[in-house]
């Protein structure tokens, strides 16, 4: 099975954010060596806890410095944006990196209602298919209709290859509209913990039209994990975003808090509910554990490829919870990691 990576550029408490932006591009650089499929970044706006704000021009970075793994967006919020400026983007893009570019849309805001306004005040969620339909026509190079009014228009630059378009989603939304237009399509699993994957998964399956680049569906999940060298590490480390969770649920977008920290909180009856429900489905552990999950997921599921996304307060950490996976997997890089002296496995 491969494995893919979602990176979403986490803050952390006492670092300022354009750290966390390096940290990405490190991370990217880790990941193309490890051997993994592909490095999808994110859009979120007006974040204490996601520094990625600009997709397009992490994703010029990341595939400048990287040789191998594709590198793309999960996703552009594109209600935001008009689709021929999308579209030149990625062109740009794919002549950076020919081969290796997806673009991966969806419909959310990605931000609060105020920030969505100030960043299109004419935006309406209900064009979104509209604008995917232009997208992958400018996109692919192709023409739009010629009742169309921007028939003439063409994105440049031009080119031998163009990006591969994804359609993100986590409701059966972006599952029916991909299936309608012959598109490979991603389901957030991370979201609510993998509620309503299979109905998602089904119902894009089902309902799946061919299109000449993509004759059959190609489907694909979004999860988080965490892997560390031993089982009590990893549970220490996951305590980060445990706390980051809790918050959540309050409307707060804070950093990532270190682990001794969120250890000493002092949460409520109904928080400490909460996370444990949390640690019910996380999938998190030692290398041997987490990779076990993942591979039975997708077996499940019917996958051949998983992305995982992963949090913690030190990007060391998060990095080296992929170069576990990575050797857990046998991916191309990904020697097998040595295994510290004690410990719980």
């Amino acid at each position: 099975m491969k494995l893919s990576v979602l990176d979403q550029s986490p803050a952390a408490l006492g670092s300022a954010q354009d750290a966390a932006i390096r940290a990405s591009l490190e991370l990217a650089r880790t990941c193309d060596a490890l051997g993994y499929h592909r490095f999808w970044v994110s859009e979120h706006h007006n974040s204490a806890s996601i520094a990625g704000s600009a997709p397009e021009i992490l994703i010029a970075a990341a595939a400048a410095t990287t040789a191998r793994i594709r590198v793309g967006s999960a996703g552009v919020m594109l209600p935001h944006y008009a689709s021929l400026k999308v579209a030149e983007q990625f062109r740009v893009l794919e002549a950076i990196a020919p081969g290796r570019i997806d673009l991966g849309v969806g419909r959310a805001p990605g931000s609060d209602p105020l920030t969505a306004l100030a960043l299109n005040p004419h935006a309406n969620a209900d064009d979104f298919p509209r604008q995917v339909q232009e997208l992958r026509l400018w996109v692919c190079g192709d023409a739009l209709p010629e009742s169309h009014p921007f028939h003439a228009i063409a994105a440049h630059p031009t080119g031998p290859t163009s990006p591969e378009l994804w359609i993100l989603g986590s409701s059966d939304y972006g599952a029916q509209l991909a299936a309608y237009l012959g598109l490979p399509y991603a389901f957030a699993y991370f979201f609510q913990e993998g509620a309503g994957v299979e109905e998602a998964l089904e119902l894009y399956r089902r309902n799946y039209r061919p299109s000449a680049r993509h004759p059959a569906p190609q489907a694909t999940i979004c999860i988080w994990a965490l892997a560390a060298d031993t089982q009590g590490e990893a549970r220490r480390l996951a305590s980060a975003r445990e706390h980051w969770r809790v918050g959540f649920q309050k409307g707060l977008r804070e950093p990532l808090i270190p682990p001794e920290d969120a250890a000493a909180h002092p949460y409520s009856a109904a928080e400490r509910a909460l996370i444990d429900e949390l640690r019910g489905k996380a999938i998190v552990g030692a290398p041997v554990q987490v990779a076990g999950r993942i591979a039975a997921l997708g077996e499940r599921l019917k996958l051949d490829e998983i992305v995982v996304n992963t949090w913690a307060f030190d990007p060391a950490a998060r990095s080296r919870s992929y170069e576990l996976l990575a050797a857990e997997f046998g991916l191309a890089g990904g020697a097998p990691a040595p295994r510290p002296r004690g410990g719980s496995a």
